[in-house]
């Protein structure tokens, strides 16, 4: 099973479901692309602050490496866990990404695939709507329907108001 992040894009004017076609669902897995391509994969998914990181960082280690004078074997084991630190992290860079762009992240799903992800999460999206119910006012919390029909009050005292 494969666990997937869902984001939201800033909500706009328009149709809900042109709004929910801009849902990301990111898998949280290694990424070989970011491993094996840091860069071309960071030009890829637009993670320009990330990009511009790893350039200042290599730059940096090249530079130190030069000073220190250690063995090219030494400098290439350093590039190698560089590398495989940006494939670890590939997928927390997008969500700081899509942070900075303004999608909340709306939860996680556990699903076998990105369909069965976007199925799982869309069911209980729409559930979860159907049951709040249409938008408008709502009585306050902890207010008595005006119907005198028992709400299933907990507790010692079966109905609201009853004399003992």
């Amino acid at each position: 099973m494969a666990i997937f992040t869902v984001h939201e894009p800033p909500r706009r004017q328009g149709d809900l479901a042109a709004h929910a076609d801009g849902f990301v669902f990111l898998r949280d897995r290694f990424s070989w692309p970011a491993f094996l391509v840091p860069p071309l994969w960071m030009l890829r998914h637009r993670l320009w602050l990330a990009l511009a990181g790893y350039v200042l960082a290599g730059a940096g280690l090249v530079l130190a490496l030069r000073f220190t004078g250690l063995p090219a074997g030494a400098a290439a084991l350093i590039v190698l866990l560089l590398s495989l630190l940006i494939g670890i992290e590939a997928g927390n860079l997008r969500r700081l990404a899509l942070a900075r762009r303004g999608y909340a992240q709306l939860g996680v799903v556990v699903a076998d695939d990105l369909e069965s992800a976007e199925r799982r999460f869309f069911d209980a999206w729409v559930a979860e709507a159907q049951r709040r119910g249409p938008p408008g006012p709502r009585p306050a919390a902890g207010t008595v329907p005006a119907t005198g029909v028992p709400t299933g009050v907990l507790g010692l005292f079966p109905e609201p108001g009853v004399r003992r």
